[in-house]
């Protein structure tokens, strides 16, 4: 994985989320010119009913709100998952991390767009933030849930290194209920201790391109 700086002129949220970049993908931070990918993509049910934050139906202007009002501190940034393609960028979904209003750590959540289910894309990315966070940041300790529906993100979660902790719930936008949803710990001893991540590499900085 990669991390760029990039420039101070840019916006908020691009001028304080770092550029990632792994085998596959390009994690930047999100950009008006993706309302429209990401309203194509997050418009499903399958998705939304998987997370805790999107509302169903999704529209471009809940994209452009969205993009519009994010920022970043050093305790939470989202990233646009942007697939390589042969002189392209492709969008493919989102990760991000951040502190809900009554917890003390900062949870990772993320979504891929249909399309691109089955190719590990959220592990990569997952990898890709929880490297960023433990080695760029002096946070102690990342949460993670799944709703128990949900075996595939419990997967990506496992394969991340994370732990199970317990069962809760979690309060489901678009499905206007709360759901049962396993919970997942990783603190930062247990991510060094498994830090190979397979082929991957530990974040470092290059040059953003203007």
């Amino acid at each position: 994985m990669t991390v760029i700086e990039v420039p101070p002129e840019r916006p908020l949220a691009e001028s304080s989320i770092p550029v990632l970049e792994t085998d596959r993908l390009v994690l930047r931070a999100p950009h008006i010119e993706d309302v429209g990918a990401i309203a194509e993509l997050a418009n499903n049910r399958r998705i939304a009913e998987m997370t805790a934050n999107l509302p169903f139906p999704y529209r471009a202007s809940d994209a452009h709100a969205f993009v519009e009002t994010l920022g970043a501190t050093p305790h939470a940034a989202t990233f646009a998952l942007l697939l390589k393609r042969e002189g392209y960028l492709e969008f493919a979904g989102m990760c991000g991390f951040g502190r809900r209003p009554t917890e003390t750590d900062p949870e990772i959540g993320y979504w891929v767009g249909e399309p691109y289910w089955g190719r590990g894309i959220a592990t990569e990315a997952t990898r890709a933030v929880i490297d960023y966070v433990f080695s760029q940041t002096d946070i102690a300790l990342v949460a993670g849930a799944a709703r128990v529906v949900n075996p595939g993100s419990r997967r990506v979660l496992e394969k991340c290194g994370f732990q199970w902790c317990g069962v809760g719930l979690c309060q489901v936008r678009a499905l206007g209920a709360s759901v049962p949803v396993d919970r997942f710990q990783l603190d930062r001893r247990t991510w060094a201790s498994l830090r190979a991540w397979g082929t991957t590499v530990l974040p470092h900085l290059r040059a953003a391109a203007h």
